[in-house]
């Protein structure tokens, strides 16, 4: 059962706004997973390693974050968001402390993979629920959309930071303000996250046309695995985050290639569209409904990923198309996390929130893993004599699993009503 740490001030508007503002907070610092891109050359620069060691403590914190989100929800929905806040800002810090320590591999798959990769799951999945829990259900989209546009908006500001510790202290003394920093931030906004009073109502009561919702209130990891809806909805967070993810750092590579210097605005424009395509989505969804939004953003993401396919292959492509291109697919791409979580406070209510999110947030966590690595072997695999590659069988395989994301969406329904 759900708890509140400290009581509850009374149920204002304002109040509910104060703990959508702090989750966002919360998730512009979890975005420090992505400090490892601006961090990766400094290490081989300055530690040696080589080839997978530069990728592994990434890949690993991503892995980790995943999994961990089944455990974080658990403790999010038994402790409330406060305590669980608080627990991922330590565990992220004392890894950050850990990896500013020493040049060890393996302290570091330790400190930054393992140990920030389950207090990035830890806050992640304390942010978003007690803010849905202050507003009514026709505000669940954006509210949505809103907290978890931190997550994706945090490069703007982190690859400017970054860019000056490291040149300014070093891999390890930056690890280390990093990591203090972290946990100054987390667990003091964690403060304001908090839970409604027992028996708060947002909004008007439901009209007798939505009686059968409170069925679903109660629905369990257990209950939800049995649904065919789950596995429809992990099917296609799976190919919606993983073609995103499968494509934005080929993006992200040819602006460099042919932007120069200036490759940190369109790393930037993507960040903006990653952001603002999660409030967008959100805010859609509840105004036309999650599965024609959804449908909207799976087949406009299809129509990116064939667009792409002539745009990376040109070497006169204008940097204009390019900061374009890469800013409407993260933002499609970020339109799936606002998305899924307003899905499963649909179907299956708030008070298992965390950990049925957690469940179907691994869809993420596999197709990020998977759809990557299938994109390098086909990059790899069409490289002529003179070693150059292609991306545009990525394209082709992304654009065909969006497409069928997309007819799979007219499967879902509703789990039908408990009876009583």
């Amino acid at each position: 059962m759900t708890t509140n740490n400290t009581p509850a001030p009374s149920p204002t508007a304002n109040h509910g706004w104060t703990v959508t503002f702090a989750g966002l907070g919360i998730n512009l610092a979890l975005g420090i997973l992505y400090t490892w891109s601006m961090f990766k050359g400094a290490i081989e620069k300055e530690f040696g390693w080589k080839g997978s060691q530069l990728n592994d403590p990434y890949a690993l914190c991503c892995l980790v974050f995943a999994a961990a989100m089944i455990l974080a929800g658990r403790c999010q929905d038994r402790f409330g968001p406060r305590i669980t806040a608080s627990i991922g800002g330590l565990l992220v810090g004392i890894g950050f402390v850990i990896c500013s320590t020493t040049n060890s591999y393996g302290v570091w798959l330790l400190g930054f993979g393992v140990l920030a990769g389950i207090g990035i799951g830890f806050g992640y999945s304390s942010a978003t629920p007690p803010a849905l829990k202050w507003f009514p259900p026709a505000k669940t989209g954006m509210i949505a959309g809103m907290v978890v546009a931190g997550f994706g908006l945090a490069p703007v500001y982190l690859a400017p930071t970054s860019q000056y510790l490291l040149g300014t202290y070093k891999v390890q003394q930056s690890m280390l303000i990093l990591g203090i920093a972290f946990v100054v931030i987390v667990c003091g906004l964690a403060q304001l996250l908090v839970n409604p009073p027992a028996g708060y109502v947002a909004g008007p009561k439901p009209a007798v046309g939505a009686a059968a919702k409170p069925a679903a209130a109660s629905a369990t990891p257990r209950d939800i695995l049995r649904q065919p809806t789950f596995w429809l909805l992990w099917v296609i967070y799976f190919i919606g985050s993983g073609a995103g993810l499968m494509v934005i750092g080929s993006i992200s590579g040819m602006a460099k290639k042919s932007m120069g210097e200036l490759a940190f605005v369109a790393v930037a424009l993507m960040a903006i569209g990653n952001a603002g395509g999660r409030i967008l989505a959100g805010t859609l969804s509840d105004k036309i409904g999650r599965r024609w939004t959804l449908c909207l953003v799976l087949v406009v993401q299809a129509v990116l990923m064939l667009a792409a396919i002539p745009i990376t292959a040109s070497k006169e492509t204008l940097p204009v198309v390019i900061v374009l291109l890469a800013a409407l697919i993260g933002a499609n791409y970020g339109a799936n996390l606002a998305l899924f979580p307003s899905y499963t406070k649909d179907l299956w209510g708030l008070k298992s929130f965390g950990m049925n999110y957690g469940v179907l947030f691994t869809a993420w966590g596999v197709g990020g893993l998977v759809l990557p690595r299938v994109q390098q072997m086909l990059y790899e695999a069409s490289k002529d004599a003179a070693g150059k590659g292609s991306y545009a069988s990525s394209f082709i395989i992304a654009s065909a699993l969006l497409l069928l994301g997309t007819g799979l969406t007219f499967l879902i329904k509703p789990p039908p009503p408990k009876s009583t």
